[in-house]
């Protein structure tokens, strides 16, 4: 009976997959550079990373008390060095079909700066005060 639903939930899932209802993402792939990437896809994994390196600076940053203008330009430039060394270096995907250095170096900026700031923020506060 188990055998029965496992075969029907696998033919199912194929099905889906087929159908193109959802496509499967495998962790993988973050590091494969023989992937195949289509603009979506690789535009969410570059915000995500985005996200958690400004995450990550704004709790080290807030918890440390580092203070002043130029941290903020310290994390744009970690930041983008990281998106572009990921996309160059390990993915080695071709830039121009997905828009350029300006499009894919730009992806997630903005909810990322409004991340890193806000965390940075509220621990410094919170924890210095």
């Amino acid at each position: 009976m188990k055998e029965a639903k496992s075969v029907k939930l696998n033919s199912q899932q194929h099905q889906q997959h087929e159908n193109g209802h959802f496509s499967p993402f495998k962790f993988a792939k973050l590091l494969d550079p023989e992937a195949s990437w289509d603009k979506d896809q690789l535009g969410d994994v570059l915000h995500w990373i985005r996200q958690v390196v400004a995450l990550f600076f704004g709790l080290l940053w807030g918890a440390i008390p580092v203070v002043g203008g130029i941290w903020i330009f310290i994390f744009l430039a970690i930041s983008t060095g990281i998106i572009y060394g990921y996309y160059a270096m390990i993915l080695k995907i071709d830039e121009e079909e997905f828009g350029g250095h300006a499009a894919l170096l730009q992806e997630g900026l903005f909810a990322s700066m409004t991340l890193f700031l806000l965390a940075w923020i509220l621990v410094y506060s919170l924890a210095h005060f």
